[in-house]
C-alpha cells in the first residue's frame, strides 16, 4: 500500500492520462510510419519504435499499479507531535549546525530538488515518530549522521 496526498494522487492519474492520450498515439504514428517504409527484418526505426512502445506500456502499467495500491491521506488529521508521512521537519546536522528542511511524501511524490524524500528513504525512516528536540541517529552510507529534530509542520 502506498500512502500519499490528494495532490499526489491527482497529479499520477494526470501522468498516466498524459501517457495514454499523448505519448502512446505518438509511437502509434512512428511505428505507422516505419512500417511504410518498407522491408520490417532491416528496420531500425521499426524495432526503435517498438521498443519505446513496449517501455511506455511498462511505465503506464507500473503507474496505473501505484495507483491501484494508493491510500490517500486525509491531511486534516495530521498530527504535527510527532513525525509522520506528509510533515515538514525542519533539521539541524549536530555535528556541522547545518540546517535543512524536508517534506516527508510517498515513494512515487519524493523530489529531492522540492525537498521532498520518499518514506522509505534511510533518513526518513530514522526521523518517524521523533518530536522536537530529539536527535535521531540515522545510518547513511557515508555513516552516521545525527540529525535534531528543530520544527514539524504541516
Amino acid at each position: 500500500m502506498a500512502y500519499m496526498s490528494e495532490e499526489g494522487y491527482k497529479k499520477l492519474l494526470a501522468d498516466i492520462k498524459e501517457l495514454e492520450t499523448v505519448e502512446r498515439p505518438k509511437i502509434s504514428a512512428a511505428i505507422a510510419e516505419a512500417r511504410d517504409k518498407g522491408d520490417l527484418s532491416e528496420n531500425a526505426e521499426y524495432d526503435a519504435a517498438k521498443e519505446a512502445q513496449g517501455m511506455l506500456e511498462m511505465r503506464i502499467a507500473k503507474l496505473k499499479a501505484v495507483l491501484s495500491e494508493a491510500k490517500i491521506i486525509d491531511e486534516s488529521k495530521l498530527r504535527t507531535d510527532a513525525i509522520q508521512i506528509l510533515n515538514k521537519v525542519e533539521l539541524k546536522n549536530v555535528k556541522n549546525g547545518m540546517k535543512m528542511t524536508y517534506t516527508i511524501v510517498s515513494e512515487s511524490e519524493a523530489n529531492l530538488k522540492e525537498g521532498k524524500i520518499s518514506v522509505n528513504t534511510p533518513i526518513a525512516q530514522g526521523l518517524l515518530g521523533k518530536k522536537v528536540g530529539e536527535v535521531a541517529e540515522i545510518q547513511v552510507p557515508q555513516g552516521k549522521i545525527h540529525l535534531e529534530v528543530i520544527s514539524i509542520s504541516i
